[in-house]
């Protein structure tokens, strides 16, 4: 995987056996290879140009299965990972990758480009940008201007109901509008991408519905879509 999609690195953990190794392996590679084929980029977009590094069953939290983590550009998934986490994590990378290209200004090294977004910093003027600002607007705004979307409005209501701060962080949104558009298309990898139309999860509305995820898919499969255009002709 290091050498078709460019990974900074891939560490596996002490306890993971070979077999489980290899297993592993093989399930990373497909999915990454479907999610190439999904958004129609060149491999070294999904390493994002080098930056990331992966992980597979070194540390992590109690039932925590997949994480992001900023510091280090490190996509985690433990060891009894269940399937379903490596879109939304993927996404979580992303978000972070592209906080410091799509904004002027100075933009915290730890920063979502989602989170930043909600600031007002303004946007670096580029076709691929403005997209992403459509896509951000779709997610967090209502259609009239004026307020937050009903999507947003869900995810703090599920959080006041929860006392926490979750759903509705803004790159927690992001991640799983990222993962939806995702499994709506014809192309399925349960390693990758599962859960957001039937589960439990779902039926709480933790996902956009069907409109929202059919705008999400065109803004950011477009996004994708033109980026993988414009590298091909560098």
């Amino acid at each position: 995987m290091v050498t078709i999609f460019g990974f900074n690195s891939i560490h596996i953990g002490r306890w993971v056996t070979a077999a489980e190794q290899q297993q592993a392996a093989n399930l990373f590679f497909d999915a990454f290879a479907d999610l190439q084929q999904l958004l129609q980029v060149p491999a070294e977009v999904i390493s994002l140009r080098g930056t990331l590094a992966l992980t597979f069953g070194i540390g992590g939290q109690p039932g925590v299965c997949a994480f992001y983590q900023p510091k280090g550009r490190i996509l985690a998934l433990a060891k009894n990972a269940g399937g379903g986490s490596l879109a939304h994590e993927w996404m979580h990378a992303f978000d972070h990758y592209i906080a410091q290209k799509m904004f002027q200004g100075e933009v915290n090294a730890g920063q979502f480009a989602s989170r930043t977004w909600l600031t007002q910093q303004p946007i670096k003027a580029h076709p691929l940008n403005a997209l992403l600002d459509q896509a951000f607007t779709k997610l967090f705004v209502s259609d009239d201007g004026c307020d937050v979307s009903d999507f947003f409005q869900h995810c703090q209501n599920l959080d006041q109901a929860a006392s926490r701060l979750y759903f509705s962080l803004p790159e927690e949104m992001t991640a799983r509008a990222f993962e939806k558009v995702l499994q709506s298309q014809s192309l399925k990898n349960s390693f990758l991408v599962a859960g957001t139309q039937q589960s439990a999860a779902a039926r709480a509305g933790i996902y956009p519905d069907q409109p929202l995820t059919t705008q999400l898919g065109h803004l950011w499969l477009g996004y994708f879509r033109l980026l993988g255009q414009q590298l091909q002709l560098t």
